[in-house]
């Protein structure tokens, strides 16, 4: 009779909890909301190409606002991006012919640098919304998509590919539609790796949000109220105490965006790892243990989960999950053919008109000089990517590994990765200039800030993503630690890290347009390089260079993920998918 009692005690205990879970829930939620709504009233103010401001008040009483700017710019950047990511991904895993074209795209689209971008879209926004600030915002929207989709992408088209064999043939026996597999299987097959690689894509946002907010584009200038702009603006009065003050702002926003939103991400996505054991110790999160206490989540859940069956009878009609797909080799032959047929006669159009076009501007011998600029970048990207490989690769499998160690470090990585470096390069344009280095040395180690990160968050996440049973039977079998690295640990991650390795390069090539000129005041160092070469032409508006700079970027990205890194894709998933 006594434990009978207990029951109904143990209730009433717990539902003051759950109460004060569902208040602190609703409160923060209602908060955000009308954040949301206070915020979007200045997105849509008027605004006139003429006179629009081309900086910011530097007035820190403003930091506030902006850094609530540039936080609902780098998530609605992150919205369209996991979209972007979920519609190519799937597009280029699941149609044979499709990814013949996507892939490489994806390889050039990389490889375009953020002002390479908006020098071609930024007109086509503003004339998108004429009269108001919105077309602007578009614009800066976008240029931060460019720098966080490519990444996402990669890594969950990898996912795809390398999703186990019985679980394919599950879905099929099952026969659940194309739109059920998709749900019920390849999204969580993929959200291990999509969670860290997002969490490596915001960082990148943040590190070209002085690019996307403070705009300098066919001898243009606008500003729009950010924590990137207020850099840019405190960075030309040479007010190196506004920029500390920047950089405090900028890892608080940092440090609470991984608080409340990607440390509860990381911790949620464990549940979809597959494993027969389970883990002595799983990643925790204070704002997801409070999410689950609360009974709002559950509510809004179960609103939801009444569409999904109406919307599975919906998405039928695109047929089931027969992958691969099920076409008589002639006729496969055959629409081959086709199609590559139409995919060489639109490249060969394309390739005339731009030949056409630089031989009636700045001539093929201005291609020659870019290639030679070109090759000099892409020596800094070799260095960047070897030394971040001997660096990084056991860093990130000492954190994988290691919950308890995740749980500390991560905070930590996230700021180290997510914080702009860029914020820092007045300081060290001032310590190359009294140390007499060169930017042409120093550019590799700017570079990196920018870049490193991708190798060492795709590490740590194909070392978490081992399964337990393996490291426990590597424990059992007291496998040498050399005989360990090679038979259990690098097999496991070498997807991760050549995903991680081909967007650090790209990353690198990127970064290489803000690391190949800097400045602080009135100074300014400039390194021989293409990123230096394309950043000049797209302040002074000049299209020939622009597209000669873009096109030499995106052939030796291209030329280097096909003839390198493609080729280790295909190792990976021949030889070492889990």
């Amino acid at each position: 009779m006594s434990l009978l009692r207990d029951f109904p005690s143990r209730g009433v205990l717990a539902r003051p909890r759950r109460t004060a879970a569902d208040v602190v829930v609703f409160l923060g939620a209602a908060a955000l909301l009308w954040l949301i709504v206070r915020l979007a009233h200045g997105v849509t103010v008027p605004w006139d190409e003429v006179t629009a401001p081309s900086t910011v008040s530097t007035d820190p009483a403003e930091l506030p606002y902006y850094a609530a700017r540039s936080l609902l710019r780098m998530f609605a950047a992150l919205v369209v991006s996991v979209l972007f990511t979920f519609v190519y991904a799937t597009a280029a895993a699941r149609l044979r012919r499709a990814e013949k074209v996507l892939i490489p795209l994806l390889d050039i689209l990389q490889s375009v640098p953020i002002l390479g971008f908006l020098s071609v879209t930024i007109t086509g926004f503003i004339a998108l919304f004429p009269g108001s600030q919105l077309g602007l915002e578009c614009a800066s929207v976008f240029a931060i998509f460019t720098s966080q989709a490519w990444n996402m992408t990669f890594a969950f088209y990898h996912s795809l590919v390398s999703q186990p064999r019985e679980l394919d043939e599950a879905a099929r026996l099952l026969r659940l539609s194309k739109w059920q597999r998709f749900w019920r299987l390849d999204v969580p097959g993929g959200m291990i790796p999509l969670t860290w690689n997002g969490m490596m894509s915001f960082g990148g946002g943040w590190f070209f949000l002085v690019a996307s907010e403070a705009l300098s584009v066919n001898n243009h200038n606008w500003a729009l109220p950010g924590v990137g702009a207020y850099v840019a603006a405190a960075t030309g009065e040479g007010d190196l105490g506004k920029v500390l003050l920047a950089i405090a702002v900028m890892i608080v926003m940092v440090v609470g965006v991984n608080v409340l939103f990607w440390r509860p991400l990381t911790a949620w996505a464990e549940r979809f790892r597959v494993e027969e054991s389970e883990a002595a110790e799983t990643p925790r999160s204070v704002t997801l243990t409070l999410l689950r206490r609360s009974r709002i989540p559950a509510f809004l859940g179960r609103l939801l989960g009444r569409l999904v069956f109406p919307l599975d009878r919906v998405m039928a009609v695109f047929g089931r999950a027969e992958y691969p797909l099920r076409t008589s080799p002639v006729r496969r032959r055959v629409g081959d053919v086709v199609f590559a047929v139409v995919v060489l006669a639109l490249i060969g159009y394309g390739v005339a008109r731009m030949l056409g076009f630089i031989a009636g501007t700045a001539g093929f011998g201005e291609v020659g000089h870019a290639l030679l600029l070109g090759l000099v970048t892409f020596g800094r990207v070799v260095v960047l990517v070897l030394v971040a490989t001997v660096v990084w690769v056991p860093v990130g499998v000492w954190i994988g590994l290691n919950p308890r160690v995740s749980r500390l470090a991560q905070p930590v990585v996230q700021v180290l990765a997510s914080f702009p470096a860029n914020f820092l390069f007045p300081l060290i344009t001032g310590v190359l200039v009294a140390t007499g280095i060169s930017l042409n040395w120093g550019g590799i180690l700017l570079m990196a800030l920018g870049a490193q990160w991708y190798i060492l968050f795709n590490v740590i996440a194909g070392a978490s993503a081992i399964p337990h049973d393996l490291r426990e039977a590597a424990a059992n079998l007291r496998l040498p630690r050399a005989l360990w690295w090679r038979r259990l640990i690098l097999p496991a991650i070498f997807p991760s890290y050549v995903t991680g390795g081909i967007t650090a390069a790209g990353g690198a090539w990127n970064a290489s347009i803000v690391a190949e000129i800097v400045s602080y005041g009135t100074t300014t160092l400039t390194a021989t390089g293409l990123g230096a070469y394309i950043k000049d032409a797209t302040s002074t508006g000049d299209a020939a260079r622009i597209l000669i700079g873009v096109a030499v970027m995106s052939l030796y990205v291209v030329g280097l993920n096909r003839l390198f890194w493609r080729r280790l894709y295909t190792l990976a998933e021949r030889r070492f998918s889990l």
